[in-house]
Formats: structure tokens, sequence, C-alpha cells
């Protein structure tokens, strides 16, 4: 196969790790070049992004890092890693009703403060907090701000005391923190039971296939088919469009004069970010704008 630049959208099966998923792309697609956009959990499912060749370069550079999930959880039950998985550290009889849940809630939306749990990815002095974690270590962590955008409950059961809540928030936001917050407040306790990321760097869960559904793809020989480009990762930018010049010396390393294109006429901020494009529509990669020598820059190229 073909050396393959651009997205492959996972749809990332329970009990496979992050990684687990990027060896099955490349044992399937034959690629070597292969990243993610975003670890999940292994008992997580859902939106899991693989960058493919030159999309591996735009790891640190993506802007949409917000993402989506519905989570399911159980009241009165509290672990040490804060979801089902866990070894449990607490039990009791909850009788919390619908319309208290529904009155806690708006408390853990907006900007709010959230303690990274142990079982993490977090560092801590060099080290992994999970793998102090395991060592029975508990340290102390600062709190991080976070945004939820919207937090709603979807279903609860009374008499079983569970329920799902569907959320959208910032990166490096904790579900299983938010769950855990809710159960304090609430006096009972609560735990994440199930975890589905629906929603990632603007890409949503109904536009993934399965690593199965990789597999029969990639077979019958047209994987290319489901590979989003490159610029799907940036389409929150706006676009320059540059003669075959200009388009010729960006790609050669050059900066362009602002002067040269429309941006003259339409104006601009200093570190302003665009995808910078042919009038053919061939994608060059991201330019940056430096207002002070007015001057469109190379942020990123989207070489070959």
């Amino acid at each position: 196969m073909s050396n393959l630049n651009g997205v492959l959208l996972i749809d990332k099966p329970k009990e496979f790790t992050s990684f687990d998923v990027i060896a099955v792309v490349r044992r399937l697609t034959g690629q070597k070049k292969l990243g993610h956009t975003g670890t999940l959990d292994p008992n997580a499912t859902g939106v899991l992004p693989v960058l493919l060749g030159t999309a591996t370069k735009t790891q640190d550079l993506i802007l949409n890092h917000d993402k989506s999930y519905t989570a399911e959880f159980q009241l009165g039950k509290t672990t040490d890693t804060l979801d089902i998985w866990g070894t449990v550290t607490g039990e009791c009889e909850s009788s919390v009703t619908e319309e208290q849940l529904r009155r806690v809630i708006p408390e853990f939306t907006g900007e709010i403060e959230q303690i990274p749990p142990m079982y993490s990815a977090v560092q801590k002095n060099g080290q992994r907090l999970y793998d102090l974690a395991r060592q029975g270590i508990e340290v102390e962590r600062e709190s991080r701000k976070v945004t939820v955008y919207s937090l709603s409950l979807a279903n609860f059961d009374e008499k079983a005391q569970t329920g799902t809540l569907e959320i959208s928030c910032s990166k490096g936001t904790y579900v299983r923190t938010i769950i855990d917050d809710i159960g304090r407040v609430l006096g009972v306790g609560a735990v994440m039971t199930a975890l589905c990321r629906t929603s990632a760097c603007g890409f949503s869960l109904d536009e993934c296939i399965t690593l199965d559904e990789l597999k029969s793809i990639c077979e019958n020989g047209n994987v290319e088919e489901k590979l989003r480009s490159v610029e799907s990762l940036f389409m929150s930018l706006g676009y320059l469009a540059v003669s075959s010049a200009q388009a010729k010396r960006f790609a050669n390393g050059g900066a362009l004069s602002a002067d040269r294109t429309y941006l003259a006429k339409s104006g601009y901020e200093n570190g302003q970010l665009f995808r910078m494009k042919t009038h053919d529509g061939d994608f060059l990669g991201i330019g940056i704008a430096d207002k002070p020598n007015n001057l469109i820059k190379i942020y990123f190229q989207n070489c070959r």
C-alpha cells in the first residue's frame, strides 16, 4: 500500500489501549508513521482520530481539543480509580431523586477547578500519577481549571441509582472526576461505569469506522476513501488562496508578503493562522501572520 497522509477516524473498542489501536492500524495499512490526537482509557470507547504520514506532524498543532462524551454512572459507591474498574473504597445506601441530581449538575458547568485523579497520566515530579498509585502512593495534586461547556442528565433510574450524562468539555477534563465530585456533593459517592467519546477534534462518532470495518476496507484496497485530509484538522481556520509562484515559495520554506495577498485589503491580526491553499484548492499548510514585518510565515508545511 502506498504512503498515506491524513486521518483515519476509528471507533475505539473497549479493552483496547489507544496504542493497541495504533498497532492494529499499522498492521492493516502497512504504514510506519502513525499517531493519535488524544488517549482514551482502555475501558472507554469512541472517537479516536489516528494520524498517518504527514498528519503526524500536526499532533502538537491541532487547535480544536474540545471533546464530547456520554458517561454512565452509579451512585452509592466509590473506588480508588473513580470508575467501576477500581478497588471499592466505600459503599452506602443511596436514595437520591432525579430532582436532587438535576439541582447539583449546574455546579459543574462553565469554568471549574478539578483535582486530577491519582489514576491518571498527569505527571508529578517527573512521574506519572498512575505509576505512583499502583505503588500505593498518594500525593498532593494541584487543582486545574477546565471548562465544561455543557453537562446534562440524559436519564436516571431512581431505583437502580444509575444514569447517563452528556458532557461537552475542554482538553484535560476528567469525566470520572466530575462524576466523583457530583457523588461527593450528594453525600453518597459515585463512580463512572462506562464512557464513550462522541466527538473529538471536530469529528463525530458517526464518522468513525470500527477496526473490523478497517480490516475489510484494507482487504478491498480502498482505504483512501475513508482517509480524511490533513487539512480537515484545521477547518476552524479561514483560508488564504495564493498564486502558483507564492505556493512554490511557501513550499520551499519562504515567507510571503502579506501585501501581495487579499490580506492587504481585508486586514489581519498578528499571530493569526490561515490555511494556505492554491487557487486550485491544494492544501499547502498553515501560515502565521507576522504583522510587524508584514509577512505570512510558515507554521506548518503539508509536505508529502
